[in-house]
């Protein structure tokens, strides 16, 4: 059984590089793997590993200035999620592209779950996911707005141009687990909007908290590990991942035509050349002989 740890923190690292080696050689001798990504304006990461492990890697965290009370989510995988390790250093811990966007100077007003309901039965609130647009396709807030964009950086543009239809607030955001709304609701107290607030841990503490009877959320949230999506109770979905974009298929997508397993879909394949379709199919019949062999192959985790 693997605990899977997901976490951020918007606070001030002096010297992320230095940071960088710390954490790698921590997580390693915790035996833990997944990904922290490591800016100036704070910590972002996934990992996962054996109780210990994670409960060692969290320590080291929380020694961090401004981390002593960080908290994370839980869930568990039944197998490793990830492959490897990586700590990496960013411009950003999650990239919007817009200085004045700064929580740690100012966010909107924090929901947990159980308040995010009432919310969105208010008449005067404008719901935005600010999640990309193939997250939603999985599943969303009943009602929710969908800024339908391809990458978070993209926000500020569509705030740009649409943002005056929704008066000066009030506004509500989500994502995953709460670091892009968090950030989105800076910026828009950066520009003049009066009244923000944002799901506290996001879409994975709703359905880890809220039961199914009660719950707003219809589909299911895709999650940036194996697990690909998982639903109330954060039970494993029945989404899969094309290796060949990393886009999310539900059921009805791998009956389409254009699937082909680990090489195309339906949403990538007018996308890559013959030449890519071709390296992705070596790339399946390597993971077959290796599996084979009782190895696991590291394709599909790597592809982009």
């Amino acid at each position: 059984m693997q605990i899977v740890a997901r976490f951020y923190r918007f606070t001030p690292v002096a010297a992320p590089e230095a940071l960088r080696a710390e954490a790698r050689a921590a997580f390693a001798a915790a035996g833990v793997r997944g990904t922290l990504l490591i800016a100036r304006e704070g910590i972002n990461g996934t990992l996962a590993g054996p109780r210990a492990g994670i409960d060692a890697a969290m320590a080291f965290l929380r020694a961090l200035p401004g981390c002593a009370d960080l908290t994370w989510e839980e869930s568990t995988a039944g197998a490793p999620p990830f492959a490897r390790l990586k700590v990496l250093v960013k411009p950003e811990i999650v990239t919007m592209g817009a200085p004045e966007a700064d929580p740690a100077a100012q966010v909107g007003r924090h929901l947990g779950a159980r308040d995010w309901n009432a919310l969105l039965a208010r008449p005067d609130v404008t719901v935005i996911d600010t999640r990309n647009a193939y997250e939603v396709a999985l599943g969303s807030f009943e009602g929710a707005v969908d800024p339908g964009t391809r990458r978070f950086r993209d926000f500020p543009a569509w705030w740009a141009e649409h943002g005056a239809r929704f008066g000066n607030g009030p506004v509500a955001m989500f994502c995953t687990g709460g670091i892009r709304c968090e950030k989105a609701t800076s910026y828009l107290l950066a520009h003049g909007v009066r009244e923000v607030y944002h799901l506290e841990g996001g879409i994975l503490s709703y359905l880890a908290e809220v039961p199914e009877a009660e719950s707003r959320w219809r589909g299911e949230c895709f999650v940036f590990d194996e697990r690909v999506s998982v639903g109330h109770g954060l039970a494993p979905g029945r989404a899969e991942l094309c290796h060949a974009c990393r886009r999310p298929l539900r059921p009805e997508d791998t009956r389409h035509p254009d699937h082909e397993p680990g090489v195309s879909c339906r949403h990538c394949a007018a996308e890559t050349s013959a030449a890519d379709k071709a390296r992705y199919r070596e790339r399946q019949r390597q993971m077959r002989l290796a599996a084979a062999r009782g190895a696991r192959h590291l394709g599909p985790l790597g592809a982009t």
